[in-house]
């Protein structure tokens, strides 16, 4: 679990070329690591102190103060922190029709994804900018984060340099099973899925599938699922929705069994989480 960590969703998102969904803020543990996983959206880190490494298409960034990486929607991707000097950072999550064209008109794609300079304190602080304005739910913020955000990019492209990245191993075949296992999890974590489902689905034998997995990961398909799924329900409750609507959303039909599963996973009740975490009491959470 992150040492101190925020989030604030965007009260008011539009339907334009750009919309900050979401922003928040994170002083990351000495054990910090995301995915592998698949982003629905964009998804844009900067690096406020620490270091860490990003990996995306094979390849293997190092990024430390002053560095960014953005993430793709539909890109298979993981991040972990130093365990010596864990990044504090901050993010946004993103979309827009034209997003892909205009980082790349940027000089930003899935295949160049990160950028590095000297740390910039104006940078910092219109990330903080948005997550303020999200927070005092003015009506006109939606407008204010986008106008930030270009702000933002256009602070990290000013100056960028390219991060010197780790040529990529050759892939071999269970290395590619393996990956689309993982992003078909990572897709499908809302329905009842079942990892019977999952093998027949791909074309493998569960077993196989299954043993291969955890050697590459460390972890059963069935306990990556949940991750994924907790992960994801700790966004959602910083939402306007209720506990049963969260659970149905990370694909729990019952919501206590869901609470529990929280619970256990990172010591708090979803209601708590939202009420310590989030410091958030007004919705409708009186499930466990």
């Amino acid at each position: 679990m992150d040492i101190n960590f925020s989030v604030s969703i965007n009260p008011y998102p539009s339907k334009g070329e750009l919309t900050v969904l979401f922003s928040g803020y994170s002083q990351t543990s000495h054990d910090h690591k995301v995915g592998p996983l698949v982003h629905g959206h964009h998804l844009l880190h900067y690096v406020l102190s620490g270091k860490g490494t990003f990996y995306c298409m094979g390849k293997e960034y190092q990024i430390e103060r002053g560095g960014a990486f953005f993430i793709f929607p539909g890109e298979l991707v993981s991040y972990q922190a130093d365990p010596e000097e864990p990044w504090e950072y901050v993010w946004l999550g993103f979309k827009g029709a034209q997003m892909d064209q205009y980082l790349s008109q940027l000089g930003i794609s899935s295949h160049r994804p990160v950028t590095q300079q000297t740390f910039q304190p104006r940078t910092a602080a219109y990330f903080r900018r948005i997550r303020r304005a999200f927070q005092q739910s003015n009506p006109i913020c939606d407008l204010q984060a986008g106008g930030w955000t270009r702000l933002i990019l256009a602070a990290l492209l000013a100056d960028q340099a390219t991060i010197a990245e780790r040529e990529p191993e050759p892939a071999t075949e269970i290395k590619r099973q393996i990956e689309q296992a993982i992003r078909w999890l990572t897709l499908q974590y809302s329905q009842p899925v079942s990892i019977e489902q999952m093998a027949q689905t791909l074309g493998y034998h569960r077993t196989h599938l299954s043993k291969m997995f955890k050697q590459h990961t460390g972890m059963s398909p069935m306990h990556f699922l949940l991750q994924i799924r907790m992960e994801r329900a700790k966004l959602l409750l910083a939402e306007p929705l209720t506990i049963e609507q969260i659970a149905a959303s990370v694909g729990f039909a019952d919501a206590l069994y869901f609470s529990k599963q929280f619970k256990k996973w990172f010591g708090h009740s979803p209601t708590e989480y939202r009420q310590e975490r989030l410091g958030i009491n007004r919705y409708d959470c009186t499930n466990p």
